[in-house]
């Protein structure tokens, strides 16, 4: 079931058509924000594909086109020198468009300010 959620979402409208290649690879994330019911939450997700201008992410909460939130990558346990921080910098992305499956739910976002 996984395999065909990855080759839908690889078909994108032309008038969408991607800047840069994106890699599929599942990335361990905390997504923030609020959802559809104006509820706060944080979440440990993960993303099926990612590139520097964006990424797809699995989600349980509803969340709107437009709408702004934020990943962040949890980092290991801290070491004992304390020169790695708990987490990264919050990424701040816009959600493009959604899929429903059951009660998981895909999102294309695009990143405000692409990773360099």
């Amino acid at each position: 079931m996984q395999s065909q959620l990855l080759k839908s979402e690889k078909s994108v409208p032309s008038t969408q058509s991607r800047h840069n290649p994106r890699i599929r690879i599942q990335i361990p994330v905390f997504l923030r924000g609020i959802d559809a019911t104006g509820v706060e939450f944080i979440e440990l997700t993960k993303t099926l594909n990612i590139s520097s201008t964006g990424a797809c992410i699995a989600s349980s909460h509803l969340l709107q086109t437009e709408q702004v939130i934020q990943l962040t990558i949890p980092t290991p346990s801290p070491s004992t020198s304390g020169l790695l921080p708990n987490e990264t910098p919050p990424i701040v992305a816009r959600v493009l468009r959604q899929q429903s499956l059951g009660d998981l739910r895909l999102f294309g976002l695009e990143f405000v300010h692409p990773l360099t």
